[in-house]
């Protein structure tokens, strides 16, 4: 039996929103190869400071939102910045399964015992529970762990459950409801429960 191991581009970055929606416009445009690097490198479309910058994020974003379909890509590129910002979070979350289970476990205990912020040391003990079922997880760099969990605090804040990364006060998050609906007719069950982690205990 193969050993699970986890998966994650925590480290590749946060919601990265209006970068998100332009990779979703050149995924519903279905550009080349070619096309991908002339508007990522050449044209710099991201806007970033180095072209290795740019092809990371690009990279990154594109592998979270190849695993939605078109009609999220839709949403991302067309919608206003509430909806757009919780479908770039769907994309995190498909791509993170640390990312799902620590809103299952962490945040959602945070909810349900309706603390007032989120502990500051949520991500590290989580990641040492992780640990009994990856033991990889122990030969994590340091600075790796805390990226990660910095990256974590950063998505949370940015989609809205997080007042801020350095206050961490909780906030109600409400799921769109054609995001909902999508989430439902694609059975994305886990994902929905995810965003909605807010509302279970009001």
């Amino acid at each position: 039996m193969q050993e699970f191991h986890y998966d994650s581009d925590m480290i590749g970055g946060s919601l990265m929103v209006r970068e998100s929606r332009i990779v979703a416009g050149l995924l519903m445009d279905g550009v080349s190869k070619e096309g991908w690097h002339e508007a990522i490198v050449s044209n710099n479309l991201l806007q970033k400071r180095t072209a290795a910058s740019a092809k990371r994020n690009a990279t990154a974003i594109r592998k979270r939102l190849e695993l939605l379909t078109p009609d999220f890509w839709r949403a991302l590129r067309d919608g206003d910045e509430e909806l757009a910002t919780q479908v770039a979070l769907c994309g995190a979350l498909e791509r993170n399964l640390l990312l799902v289970e620590f809103m299952e476990t962490a945040l959602k205990d945070a909810y349900l015992s309706r603390a007032e912020l989120l502990d500051g040391f949520a991500w590290a003990d989580f990641l040492a529970d992780r640990a009994h079922r990856d033991a990889t997880i122990h030969s994590w760099a340091d600075s790796s762990k805390k990226k990660m969990g910095q990256v974590a605090y950063r998505i949370l804040a940015e989609a809205g459950y997080l007042s801020s990364t350095r206050g961490m006060k909780l906030q109600r998050v409400q799921v769109r409801p054609e995001l909902r609906v999508m989430l439902e007719d694609h059975y994305k069950h886990r994902v929905r429960n995810c965003l909605e982690v807010s509302v279970w205990n009001k």
